[in-house]
């Protein structure tokens, strides 16, 4: 069973996904959260979902916070963005907070499970036209950056060994046998790392490490 969350602010959009949802058999909708702070309560209570559907645009904390926030904390769950907004600045900020995935609120319930299933295996599901869109804003944001005065961070071989793992999508329970260390000790090097770099979430510090040749 693939346990999920949705965050929505609108009841009528929020339960139409949900029985979008459990048109299968293989899902159960843990919370429904009418923010983003409302969801990150429900995780302090109980925080074993595999993904979570995120809304844009919700009072109190929007979705890109609640993603960062989430993404940084429990970096296991997989979130995917769900949203009437398709353009370029949404779409980065989206990427920038942790997303690994971005649909529109209108796809099929089959494009849905689909995603959900892709993110799981370490893909990033996008709906059409998206995908192609965010490989050319991220090209054009990389030949803006310079790779002079790349930087090390002072991190140790082990902290880049898992920042290695990470960039092959690994959880931190998979690098912590591959490495043959503990969870914990893993979650520790990932803090150090995302401190000397000052960034807050996957997504920030493994765009960093690109650029810097951190990881190949």
């Amino acid at each position: 069973m693939i346990r999920i969350g949705i965050t929505e602010d609108q009841e009528r959009l929020a339960l139409a996904l949900k029985n979008k949802l459990l048109l299968s058999p293989d899902f159960e909708v843990k919370f429904i959260a009418a923010n983003g702070q409302e969801a990150i309560d429900f995780l302090e209570k109980d925080a074993l979902i595999e993904v979570l559907l995120m809304d844009i645009e919700m009072p109190m904390m929007n979705g890109l916070e609640a993603t960062e926030k989430i993404s940084t904390r429990w970096p296991q769950i997989k979130i995917i963005m769900s949203t009437i907004f398709n353009d370029d600045q949404h779409l980065l900020n989206a990427i920038q907070a942790g997303a690994g995935g971005y649909l529109m609120k209108d796809e099929s319930p089959a494009k849905i499970h689909k995603a959900i299933y892709e993110i799981l295996e370490g893909g990033a599901p996008m709906s059409a036209g998206i995908a192609a869109r965010t490989l050319q804003l991220l090209k054009l944001n990389t030949n803006i950056q310079p790779l002079e005065n790349e930087e090390s961070f002072s991190l140790t071989d082990r902290e880049k060994q898992v920042l290695q793992h990470l960039a092959k999508g690994l959880s931190y329970e998979q690098i912590a046998d591959n490495l043959f260390i503990s969870y914990g000790t893993v979650r520790k090097h990932i803090e150090n790392t995302y401190r000397k770099m000052q960034v807050s979430s996957r997504t920030e510090a493994l765009n960093k490490a690109g650029k810097n040749r951190l990881i190949i």
